[in-house]
């Protein structure tokens, strides 16, 4: 289901230029209606329900319906992101509430190697056509072609 900005609780950031949600939405879809100074999903048939919105608004004004099979009808999921870990609180239609907490992150900020373990690869042009990955070759790893 595709996410939902509750004005009440939208503040547009602050007045920003750019709020948290647009910053990080992968499909550009969340906007600042310059007007009302209140984010809002401008296509909400293309959301890929990918949370980021919803994790990262400082005033939890994001909301996403939720499938039944995650969440039984009725119920809501609210995240609270904490500097190491965010809390996901589940209520149920039935009053009861369930909370999970998750770390953000199990590899300290900036300490990932992309690289790591390619050695000191160059792009081979002469083998530009043929198939596989450059983490292959760079390893010297060819993956057979499936027929």
């Amino acid at each position: 289901m595709p996410s939902f900005v509750i004005s009440e609780k939208c503040d547009g950031c602050k007045g920003q230029d750019k709020t948290a949600c647009m910053y990080i939405c992968p499909h550009d879809l969340m906007k600042l209606d310059a007007d009302k100074q209140k984010a809002v999903n401008q296509e909400p048939v293309q959301c890929w329900e990918c949370y980021n919105c919803v994790k990262i608004c400082p005033q939890q004004a994001i909301e996403v319906r939720c499938y039944a099979d995650f969440a039984p009808l009725g119920a809501s999921v609210i995240p609270m992101r904490g500097t190491d870990t965010i809390m996901w609180t589940v209520k149920f239609r039935n009053g009861s509430i369930k909370r999970f907490k998750f770390p953000i992150r199990t590899i300290p900020e900036g300490e990932v190697d992309i690289y790591k373990g390619a050695g000191e690869a160059k792009a081979d042009l002469s083998r530009i056509k043929e198939p596989g990955l450059f983490t292959h070759h760079a390893a010297g790893m060819t993956m057979p072609v499936p027929k």
